[in-house]
């Protein structure tokens, strides 16, 4: 016969086993809740990474744009002071052609003509500065679209010819 004492061993350790399986199955459940929670919080900080990214380029665009703006602000001041002093040039300029240049004969009128022309330009150089010369020109582009784009063109070819020599 067999003996009590040995099956009721094999008996307990029949369930000692299953003890033990559930043991391992709660553990690897809990690996399996800590790898989750692990995989959550590592897609929470990666969104939070990509959040603070967007922030700080959004920030250095904006800074880049302060900086563009700012840098063209005084380019532009820069372009309105050339353009009023080379105004001046030629207003001056057209002052010395009609005081130095002859007075009478075909010369005296060329010189006359040439140096009011340069004194009237150069007046509409300093009062107009450039941002009123490009007013202007966009103004003339509008009204007449076709000799604009012919001027642009001929303008284009003989640069071309220049560089291109």
């Amino acid at each position: 016969m067999a003996n009590p004492s040995t099956h009721a061993k094999d008996f307990g350790s029949t369930t000692t086993d299953k003890d033990k399986n559930k043991n391992k199955d709660t553990g690897g459940q809990n690996l399996a809740d800590k790898a989750g929670d692990l995989a959550n919080k590592g897609r929470e900080m990666a969104s939070n990474l990509a959040d603070k990214g967007r922030e700080v380029a959004s920030n250095l665009a904006d800074k880049a744009k302060d900086a563009a703006s700012t840098a063209g602000e005084y380019a532009g001041n820069a372009a309105e002071k050339m353009t009023h002093a080379a105004g001046a040039g030629v207003r001056n300029l057209g002052e010395t052609i009609r005081e130095k240049g002859p007075r009478d004969g075909t010369l005296g009128t060329a010189s006359r003509a040439v140096g009011d022309a340069l004194q009237q330009g150069g007046r509409y150089l300093e009062e107009e500065g450039f941002s009123g010369m490009m007013e202007d020109v966009s103004e003339l582009v509008r009204r007449y679209p076709i000799p604009a784009v012919l001027v642009g063109v001929g303008i284009g070819i003989l640069i071309g010819r220049t560089l291109g020599s």
